[in-house]
């Protein structure tokens, strides 16, 4: 039961590094090259092709990172409503804070991902470059990355704090 576990664990990370350092690396490193992209018809669709890519990798790391969680959850012996999850004195100790701002992040990215994956996205895709519609929808688009990645640093360090005992 423990090497499951460790596995769990491990590809939990993995999965978390997908989908974090994605991210990540779209904002810091993407995002900047490809505003130097000239003509806006190009830099518009090269967004849009990296989009659609990653789209595909990030919901299939977040499909794999809540199985993981909850199996991770259960081989901790936190999936008991009874004795854990429905317990008061659980929530009021450090690993329930921890916990909870771990899932609270999960739950943001998760909703903040689908609004910029499946609304602002697609918009921004059949919007004319350039135009008033698209600067609308890219500034949003920003907004939503910007609130992913703070979402990002709370749920690691939330993480952190969870397996370091709370």
């Amino acid at each position: 039961m423990r090497a499951l576990y460790y596995a769990s664990v491990s590809i939990h990370v993995l999965a978390a590094m997908l989908w974090l350092g994605g991210m990540f690396f779209l904002g810091v490193v993407g995002a900047p090259a490809l505003r130097r992209i000239e003509p806006p018809e190009l830099r518009q669709r090269l967004f849009y092709t990296l989009g659609l890519r990653f789209r595909a990798v990030g919901w299939w790391a977040i499909a794999v990172l809540l199985l993981t969680g909850v199996l991770n959850l259960h081989f901790r012996g936190w999936l008991a409503w009874d004795g854990v999850l429905g317990s008061r004195a659980f929530w009021a100790t450090g690993t329930g804070h921890a916990l909870a701002w771990k899932l609270g992040s999960v739950a943001v990215m998760i909703g903040v991902s689908a609004v910029h994956d499946f609304v602002l996205g697609p918009r921004s895709g059949r919007a004319v470059p350039g135009s008033p519609e698209a600067l609308v929808l890219r500034a949003q688009a920003a907004w939503a990355a910007r609130i992913n990645a703070l979402a990002g640093v709370v749920l690691v360090l939330a993480a952190v704090r969870l397996a370091r005992g709370g």
